[in-house]
């Protein structure tokens, strides 16, 4: 009788250990991220700083009631030995923020070195360029997630890459280029370019090589998009990366956790009376007929562009809910405008000063509209939930994400005076504010109902529905992470 044969153990799970740049729009999709790969049975730690952690409180409550194998590590911050104050805000210090980071690298290091089991993978984010050297000495492969669209990472990518801001500097800032590599035309001016790419700020570039270079050690890209959306460009990106590129997202539909999803973003556990007051106002609305108007957590309105969005939104007619950070609502004469605006528009009208809950005012059947500043996650969860957009960029990639929604997914309307690049924490060089007419002509034509704004509400939703389908299984974001699990499926191994 022939012995009885023992089946080999199936290897363990792997170990995902992922960095997010800290601030709330790199933070909060890497959170997504790592629930996704937990649910699939991954190992994650989530490492994050402790003032940060307060922003994963959400992650770490969800991961709690679904018992997945996800940690949130806290690794304090050495103290700096450079003699300045933190936490000022202004455009050297929100430098000072990324460079900060950079001090995390030896506690990073000395844990995982004191985990049983080396990690299956470090996924970071772009702008964490310190963490190649951290991933190579304890040598465990590393990603990185790039937050913007796979439309701007391209594009990005191949304006570095051939040198096209370098090329005729005697030209005017609002002289056309045209980046070449890409399977659509894309045409910007200089200063958008700039501002796009951060180059407008001269003091970045050192850091924005280390970006570049950790971009181009690293083993692969995961990208918060899917195929349907953005197929062509991660196929470009990927041949200009010469790496695996994971099309994974949207990461916030694997979100079926109402509490997380209502607590998403939010520093500190949301007040259930503010948010339902929000609920309950929408509910007494008719269906897309509300346009939620939103610019991020990164945006800032001076007092004169906050009146000319209130103004313009009471212009349009069209019922609004306008979220506000309380920054922009602390002034008395503020705090008075707004209270006017509205009285005016009573029952029409709503002002949500703080934290809103974006995902949920989204997915409402009330609002058929939003006002955005064109931040990728913002951008991906209105499309995702089928509402089309009026964009307003302000800087940094969203300028390109622009041109995506507009020019390629046909699910935006752009207010047309807002075209000037807004430098980030620099008043000195505020613009002239983007004026009412053209805020209410934009939300006109967004919610009105000719051939065109049905046609963009037509293609929205189906990209809503094919968003849904490439998170479900057998979709293709689906695919590609069952595939990135597989690529690193741990081998046991204790070595360091």
């Amino acid at each position: 009788m022939a012995p009885t044969e023992t089946a080999a153990p199936p290897p363990p799970p792997p170990h995902f250990v992922l960095v997010p740049l800290i601030g709330q729009g790199h933070t909060i999709p890497m959170g997504d991220l790592a629930c996704l790969l937990a649910e699939r049975g991954a190992r994650v730690s989530l490492v994050t700083t402790p003032v940060n952690a307060a922003r994963l409180q959400g992650v770490a409550d969800r991961a709690r009631r679904a018992r997945l194998p996800l940690e949130i590590v806290e690794l304090p911050l050495p103290p700096a030995d450079d003699g300045l104050p933190p936490g000022s805000a202004n455009v050297d210090n929100f430098l000072r923020l990324f460079l900060d980071l950079y001090r995390l690298a030896g506690p990073l290091e000395a844990y995982v070195r004191a985990l049983p089991w080396r990690p299956s993978c470090i996924i970071s984010d772009s702008c964490n360029p310190w963490m190649a050297g951290v991933a190579r000495s304890v040598g465990v492969p590393r990603l990185f997630f790039n937050g913007p669209s796979c439309f701007y990472s391209l594009c990005s990518h191949n304006v570095a890459r051939h040198g096209l801001l370098h090329d005729g500097e005697g030209e005017g800032e609002r002289d056309a280029y045209v980046v070449t590599g890409v399977p659509v035309r894309v045409e910007m001016t200089k200063d958008t370019w700039s501002a796009a790419l951060l180059t407008c700020m001269p003091k970045w570039e050192a850091f924005l090589q280390d970006v570049r270079e950790g971009m181009r050690t690293a083993d692969g890209a995961v990208v918060n998009t899917f195929l349907d959306l953005e197929e062509q460009f991660v196929a470009c990106y990927r041949t200009a990366l010469g790496k695996p590129v994971w099309a994974l997202g949207p990461f916030f539909l694997g979100n079926r956790d109402e509490e997380a999803v209502a607590a998403r973003g939010g520093k500190d556990k949301p007040s259930a009376v503010a948010q339902s007051a929000v609920t309950a106002w929408l509910e007494t609305m008719d269906q897309s007929t509300v346009t939620y108007v939103c610019f991020g957590s990164f945006a800032r309105m001076l007092p004169k562009q906050l009146y000319e969005v209130g103004h313009g939104l009471e212009d349009s007619g069209k019922p609004f809910l306008l979220a506000l950070k309380e920054s922009e609502t602390a002034l008395p004469e503020a705090q008075e405008w707004l209270q006017a605006l509205e009285a005016r528009t009573a029952g029409k009208g709503l002002v949500v000063r703080g934290w809103a809950p974006q995902l949920a005012i989204l997915s409402h059947r009330a609002v058929g509209g939003f006002v955005t500043h064109c931040g990728w996650n913002s951008l991906l969860e209105s499309v995702a939930h089928g509402v089309p957009v009026v964009t307003w960029p302000h800087s940094g990639d969203q300028f390109l994400n622009e041109r995506l929604a507009i020019e390629v997914l046909g699910v935006g309307a752009p207010v047309r005076g807002a075209v000037v690049p807004v430098t980030p924490f620099d008043e000195s060089k505020a613009v002239a504010p983007v004026l009412r007419g053209h805020i209410a002509e934009a939300v006109s034509e967004l919610m009105g109902g000719g051939a065109v704004a049905r046609e963009r509400r037509r293609k929205c939703k189906e990209y809503g529905e094919r968003a849904h389908a490439a998170i479900a299984k057998g979709g293709s974001s689906h695919e590609n992470l069952t595939q990135l699990l597989q690529s690193f499926m741990r081998s046991g191994s204790k070595e360091q």
